[in-house]
């Protein structure tokens, strides 16, 4: 998964009830005594520890969701390498678990390369994308033993065989084909068309290929590409594997050497109760169209691994009437998740109490409060009457939460917890509020 932003859902489906949100989610139960319980350890514990908001982890989802993806893959006779897309969750807590289960790491700036490394994952198992790659950035890419740059321009080329030959180093690369292809998502969260800003037009691809071949301090092996975020159905990339697959047999045909295609990432989830991208048929679609390439294939997923993984735990401050509109404001607000205020994404929302659980629901618009009319995390959603100080889990917020986080209203960042095994740990205290200002300088 490369540099694109967040997603909304692509459904027309009523919003579901709590009931249907709660089965949709088998890491998630409610207790009659302890409510709500993430992976059998009760929310509330963690609230009580560590206070709200909070963003909780679940290990064991982590863990069972990237096995789920390899072996659907391996149901298929597929052997991809699974390279995490650092970007949709960058805690160190996050990147080791899935290291150890058996990722590498798809980076799109010097600081996720170093943070991969800091949490064990070596250089030659970190693919490097993203457009704006800076020679520093590629520098110090090379000198780590960065196992594969994704390539977007002629420009970056060029800069990529300066550095390497400069460095004395050999770039190992492939070029990322743009093969116009609308996956069907938001417009903000398509990179495969045409008028997108990602990689190199398809009719561009054999010369730059054979160019790259003939670039000092340069190593092409092959392809990538990556057709957007939040992909719910196979067809589009049926459509984009097909004509890299295409690619593939034409470059062999001029006599250049291809080892690898790069799939990209964007494997969609369940934001309601409907259910995410179908793993079967995503893998039989992939075996289809590039099975037989005799290629290394690599998949790049984020949001699949780590959204359904997290949530954010927050209270309710207050409920407020305004006009016929009913609010219910929490301590949490768009500084700590920004997906709702840019692109309406809807997250599910349940109770902390079984008791609000079970009460009759109504209308509200669900707020932070940050100064800001946009500071709106949910809105016309049926929840029960809220006392202050009820707790609510907002769902699905593993990925692009925390690591899209802000101090706006010098607000500071929340806390985080994981939980494993029936215990939960914290993995970032919440942030003091001296802290931010610790780097200002009054001259």
């Amino acid at each position: 998964m490369w540099c694109t932003p967040v997603s909304i859902p692509q459904t027309n489906a009523p919003p579901p009830s709590l009931a249907d949100l709660l089965a949709a989610r088998p890491a998630l139960r409610m207790h009659a005594q302890d409510g709500l319980c993430f992976e059998d350890v009760p929310l509330n514990a963690v609230a009580d520890a560590f206070g709200t908001p909070v963003w909780v982890y679940g290990a064991g989802t982590i863990r069972s969701r990237y096995a789920a993806l390899r072996d659907a893959m391996h149901a298929a006779g597929l052997t991809p390498h699974i390279h995490y897309a650092v970007k949709a969750n960058d805690h160190l807590a996050i990147l080791s678990l899935l290291r150890e289960a058996g990722a590498g790491a798809d980076v799109v700036s010097l600081g996720e390369f170093m943070r991969a490394q800091k949490a064990g994952v070596t250089g030659q198992n970190i693919v490097f994308s993203g457009v704006g790659k800076t020679a520093s950035d590629m520098q110090s890419a090379l000198a780590a033993g960065i196992g594969q740059i994704n390539v977007e321009s002629a420009a970056e080329l060029d800069m990529l065989s300066s550095v390497a030959s400069a460095t004395g180093k050999t770039a190992r690369i492939v070029l990322r084909v743009n093969p116009d292809v609308d996956a069907g998502t938001h417009a903000k969260i398509t990179t495969g068309k045409a008028d997108n800003k990602f990689g190199i037009a398809s009719d561009e691809i054999l010369s730059l290929y054979a160019r790259a071949a003939a670039l000092p301090g340069i190593q092409p092996v092959g392809l990538a590409l990556h057709i957007g975020s939040q992909i719910l159905s196979p067809v589009p990339y049926a459509k984009a594997y097909a004509k890299a697959a295409w690619l593939v047999r034409a470059l062999r045909e001029a006599g250049q050497k291809i080892s690898v295609l790069d799939l990209g990432g964007g494997l969609g989830i369940g934001y309601g109760d409907e259910p995410g991208l179908s793993l079967p048929a995503f893998a039989n679609m992939v075996r289809r169209e590039v099975g037989g390439l005799d290629v290394q294939l690599l998949l790049e997923p984020g949001r699949y691994l780590i959204g359904p993984a997290g949530l954010l735990l927050a209270s309710v401050i207050l409920e407020k009437r305004g006009g016929a509109k009913r609010f219910v404001v929490l301590d949490a607000a768009m500084n700590d998740l920004i997906r709702p205020t840019l692109y309406e994404a809807y997250h599910g929302i349940l109770p902390v109490s079984p008791v609000d659980f079970l009460k009759p629901c109504s209308p509200a618009d669900v707020v932070g409060p940050v100064c800001e009319t946009g500071d709106t995390l949910a809105t016309a959603r049926e929840l029960p009457i809220f006392s202050s100080g009820a707790r609510i889990a907002i769902l699905d917020a593993g990925a692009y939460g925390a690591v899209m986080s802000s101090t706006y209203n010098a607000r500071p960042l929340a806390a985080a917890a994981l939980v494993d095994h029936g215990r939960f740990t914290l993995i970032t205290p919440r942030q003091k509020i001296e802290d931010l200002w610790a780097r200002e300088i009054i001259p």
